[in-house]
């Protein structure tokens, strides 16, 4: 499946607006670009050990291997994962990766920047909704990067806090448990994430509306996310959170 076999999504106008009180977020790869941060880490030591591959080759590598360490380790903590998927990718080049480098991956989360266009966007959803993050970090990272989005959440909920990773459904679970808590009913929660893999293939099978951030719009393949499982139909597609944040606060009632 590409992203260009996913079906085109209604515009997001002042009926949708009026829907939903609340947005979940996935933090890496909406609102933080990780594969800038993951990229940067593995290019480096690529360079460091002599092989000659592109970025975008190193992060599909990679995907496959922080997918397998999340599921098979779901209590490990993100930091952990990364060192761990980091040592798998290089057996699977048949080369060495010393515990400097999977180190140096797995503190580098904090240092992942957050995208241009997040702040300002957060800032202006919050004007009309409640924010949660549902991540797929331990506690400590997750409070590293939220120095770079600047934005108070009503609620954070980690891989940590669950014991697993997404897409397992327990973390789908935990947070619409988080949304009854605070008063929000069914249907009113929209899930606004990149990973079709990690996010929309788990939301839709828990009724959870959800609109992709298509942060690769024009690039091919899936970078450091894995394909998805089956083909999901999001509900709304926009190319940056900006774009999004224009149509949800009524700025303009113009999706991509």
């Amino acid at each position: 499946m590409s992203h260009r076999e996913t079906s085109s999504p209604p515009s997001f106008g002042p009926e949708e607006r009026s829907r939903f009180d609340a947005l979940s977020f996935d933090c890496y790869g909406t609102l933080i670009d990780w594969e800038l941060g993951i990229g940067r880490v593995l290019a480096a030591w690529a360079d460091a050990v002599d092989l000659s591959l592109t970025v975008e080759e190193l992060l599909t590598l990679y995907a496959t291997q922080e997918a397998r360490a999340e599921r098979e380790q779901p209590r490990a903590l993100y930091p952990d994962i990364l060192a761990r998927s980091f040592r798998a990718m290089g057996q699977s080049l048949e080369v060495e990766v010393a515990d400097s480098w999977a180190e140096r991956l797995g503190d580098s989360v904090g240092d992942w920047p957050a995208f241009p266009d997040s702040r300002q966007a957060l800032e202006r959803l919050r004007t009309r909704y409640q924010l949660v993050v549902l991540s797929n970090v331990d506690r400590a990272s997750l409070a590293r990067s939220l120095v770079h989005l600047g934005v108070e959440f009503e609620g954070l909920i980690t891989a940590e806090d669950v014991g697993s990773y997404k897409p397992n459904p327990a973390n789908f679970d935990r947070l619409q448990a988080f949304a009854r808590s605070r008063g929000i009913h069914e249907g009113r929660l929209l899930h606004v994430a990149q990973s079709l893999f990690h996010d929309h293939v788990p939301a839709h099978r828990a009724g959870l509306p959800s609109v992709w951030i298509n942060r690769r719009h024009g690039r091919a393949g899936w970078g450091a996310t894995p394909p998805p499982s089956q083909h999901v139909t999001v509900d709304w597609i926009f190319p940056d959170l900006s774009s999004f944040a224009d149509a949800a606060v009524g700025d303009t009632d113009q999706s991509m």
